[in-house]
């Protein structure tokens, strides 16, 4: 692997603390190194190369411990399987190697870890980090240095706005949290409706400005707002003023743990309306934590784990490989990586930042586990939407 021409200017010790002073994902802020953290490390990887066959080295920046874990194994469990069925099938064409580090959830740790991935390991490309507030922070260290960058888990507004290296394949809240709105209008008569979301976090913000221009453009009336941070585990007081209004549904923008909170606090109170939730509801950790509460709360996903025979055959060695079925989470980075592979065989290099770059804007009619995807001019995905209803502990396709 050849190690890469640097732009003229470097990314100092100063631009990280800089760049990790920008407004608040969850969790407190860490000063350790993303290269000590107990997750993080360089996929070892055996063989000779073949001739002719390209090799390339990916990063990835990755949710592997704390509250949010469950999201970073997911999208980790993905990339893996994908690898290993990457490099099976293109042998001798294509090698791919992954290079995993832990971001704890945590700006800087993110920034810490692109920086690495960027300067000591002279990866091609990097996949992650897991949280918009994350790639906010850290996503302006690649795109400066020319290094694409592709966020499978990144849905807040102005991720691609970063620059021209930022890509994601997570469907935006803004097109998945109005399809889930109008479903619940639809289906159960919504007129009022209550607000809730994490004030101190990036994602649960944007999904929060999402949710209130989608219910005011439906003309819905708002009865109540409420804030909490990550972290919270009493949700008494807001749940009892959002139940004094008597909304026929609640929003709420929040990652699954303190969903989860939410909606067994909620259901023991007797609020039994609907609930509809961001992209932090696309986790099995939501029904683990919240149980039978889980039970009628809606939230939109291009994944689906049923239709088609890729689809069958993905969950099927998912689910052998890791004894429990495959999230969105896990779909998302798994299609990543193939279209990040595929964007490299094309460009038939696989240490040109500039050439995979290039590539990728070109990908047109891919088709992963979940569907067809492209990029749009803005370097975010064209996909379709599923509305999904939580009914008995599993997630339902609202046909």
């Amino acid at each position: 692997m050849k190690v890469f021409k640097k732009k003229a200017f470097s990314i100092f010790a100063s631009s990280v603390l800089a760049v990790s002073m920008l407004a608040g994902c969850g969790g407190g802020q860490s000063t350790q190194p993303a290269e000590s953290q107990p997750e993080a490390n360089k996929e070892a990887q055996g063989g000779e190369q073949a001739q002719g066959e390209l090799v390339a080295k990916i990063g990835v920046v990755s949710f592997l411990t704390g509250s949010g874990s469950a999201y970073g194994e997911a999208i980790t469990n993905g990339l893996k399987l994908a690898q290993e069925e990457i490099n099976e099938a293109n042998q001798g064409k294509l090698k791919v190697e992954l290079a995993i580090e832990d971001s704890a959830g945590k700006k800087d740790q993110a920034i810490s870890a692109v920086n690495k991935l960027i300067n000591n390991d002279n990866v091609v490309g990097i996949i992650g980090p897991t949280l918009s507030g994350e790639m906010f922070a850290a996503g302006p260290v690649a795109n400066q240095n020319g290094v694409p960058i592709m966020g499978t888990s990144t849905t807040a507004e102005g991720i691609t706005d970063i620059g021209e290296y930022v890509f994601r394949n997570a469907l935006p809240e803004s097109i998945a949290i109005p399809e889930s709105i109008k479903t619940v209008v639809e289906k159960h008569g919504v007129k009022k409706v209550a607000l809730m979301y994490a004030s101190n976090d990036d994602f649960s913000v944007s999904g929060y400005k999402t949710m209130e221009k989608t219910v005011k453009e439906l003309g819905l009336e708002i009865v109540d707002t409420q804030t909490f941070a990550n972290g919270d585990t009493d949700y008494s007081a807001q749940l009892t003023s959002v139940a004094s209004k008597k909304p026929d549904a609640v929003l709420v923008s929040s990652l699954y743990k303190e969903a989860g909170l939410v909606l067994a606090k909620a259901r023991e109170m007797g609020l039994n309306v609907p609930f509809v939730g961001g992209n932090g509801f696309n986790s099995p950790q939501l029904v683990k934590q919240a149980g039978a509460a889980a039970d009628n709360s809606y939230v939109a996903t291009p994944w689906y784990p049923a239709g088609s025979e890729k689809v069958d055959a993905f969950v099927k060695k998912y689910t052998e490989k890791y004894g429990k079925g495959p999230d969105q989470f896990a779909a998302q980075a798994y299609d990543a990586l193939y279209i990040i592979s595929n964007a490299i065989l094309n460009a038939g290099v696989a240490d040109d930042r500039d050439a995979l770059k290039d590539s990728l804007v070109e990908l047109k009619d891919f088709e992963g586990v979940t569907g067809k995807f492209q990029f749009d001019e803005n370097r975010d995905p064209i996909m379709d939407v599923k509305v999904l209803h939580i009914e008995g502990g599993e997630f339902k396709r609202v046909e």
